[in-house]
């Protein structure tokens, strides 16, 4: 029997947020929004690269376990910079994927590249979280909200000056893009069973509104599969199995852009 992770992780994001409430008020979180910094833009970085690559900074997932348990983001996420990366991805969920907000809070002053905050975002507290952390990009997942939720949820985000990368998997969430979408994923990961096929991506090009920028997610280990991406329109791969299985991630980045490692 399939289990449905998505709807699993959901289920617990909403307790977590609630206990976070507890400890930390929503009213609390906004009176310190005045001191947020600004936000870098992703969409212009992706752009303006000759690569695209969002390298990200994972310690463990539903499906594989841990990954990179004692990953260390000071190293990384510089190396990742002086690579070659185009922006940096944070995975902030802990229960399913053995990150934290301190993560992100941590890698901002790290690097110039723009942050995304990776999670399951399904409620304004989590984007007030994201602000003062220093995410200059937050996921939203069509999978994990209605429609109107994520117009919302895209609303709100501009509002707090960040970036919204909106994530599909099917031609049946085409309906969930709005004008608060900067940048549209395709996540090649099903996130029901976690299969992953980069082919999905390939598929809905066909289909993917060409004024957006277009970014690739998951399953992607070759950089020959990144220009065949790009030919067919995507400007953005996020990629971070294939980095932080490794012993090195910044040498295997290198490696696979095909530079020497710094």
């Amino acid at each position: 029997m399939t289990t449905d992770i998505l709807h699993t992780i959901v289920a617990h994001k909403r307790t977590e947020i609630a206990h976070h409430k507890e400890v930390v008020s929503e009213d609390f979180l906004l009176e310190q929004l005045d001191d947020a910094c600004q936000a870098k833009s992703m969409k212009q970085a992706l752009a303006c690269s000759p690569t695209g690559i969002i390298a990200e900074f994972k310690r463990r997932s539903p499906s594989k376990g841990w990954i990179s348990k004692n990953a260390k983001p000071e190293i990384i996420v510089p190396g990742y910079e002086q690579a070659g990366a185009s922006g940096i991805s944070v995975l902030t969920d802990q229960e399913f994927f053995g990150g934290t907000l301190k993560d992100l809070h941590d890698i901002r002053p790290l690097t110039q590249l723009p942050v995304l905050r990776k999670d399951f975002i399904i409620s304004p507290y989590q984007l007030y979280q994201s602000k003062l952390v220093g995410a200059d990009v937050i996921l939203l997942i069509a999978a994990a909200l209605t429609i109107d939720e994520c117009k919302s949820l895209g609303r709100l985000a501009h509002l707090l000056g960040m970036e919204v990368l909106l994530e599909i998997h099917a031609e049946n969430e085409l309906d969930y893009i709005n004008e608060y979408v900067d940048m549209i994923g395709v996540n090649n990961r099903n996130l029901g069973t976690f299969h992953t096929d980069v082919k999905n991506s390939f598929n809905l090009a066909k289909k993917l509104p060409k004024e957006f920028l277009w970014v690739s997610e998951s399953g992607i280990s070759q950089f020959d599969t990144i220009m065949q991406l790009r030919e067919v329109g995507f400007r953005g791969f996020l990629i971070g199995e294939t980095f932080m299985k490794t012993s090195s991630p910044v040498r295997t980045l290198s490696d696979f852009l095909k530079i020497p490692a710094l």
